[in-house]
């Protein structure tokens, strides 16, 4: 197990009721074993699939691996109008 850092922006700091979060995953976690674990603890973020998601200020996809103390930000799509 690893602990990673998370970093919610918009819509999902409402949903979750904190804008950051620390939890343990496994040690070869990858963005996609993420958002089913997060999907899991947090069903309130059921359209996580719609999510940006960045690891330490980088944007990532759903193959990109975890590391210890990995800090990843969860991005809600933005509507401007």
């Amino acid at each position: 197990m690893m602990k990673i850092h998370l970093l919610f922006f918009g819509i999902t700091t409402d949903l979750l009721g904190t804008s950051s979060l620390g939890i343990e995953t496994s040690a070869d976690a990858t963005i996609s074993s993420l958002k089913v674990q997060l999907l899991t603890n947090y069903p309130q973020l059921e359209n996580i699939n719609s999510y940006a998601i960045a690891v330490n200020e980088e944007y990532a996809t759903d193959k990109t691996l975890l590391k210890e103390n990995d800090v990843i930000a969860i991005i809600p799509p933005v509507s401007g109008g």
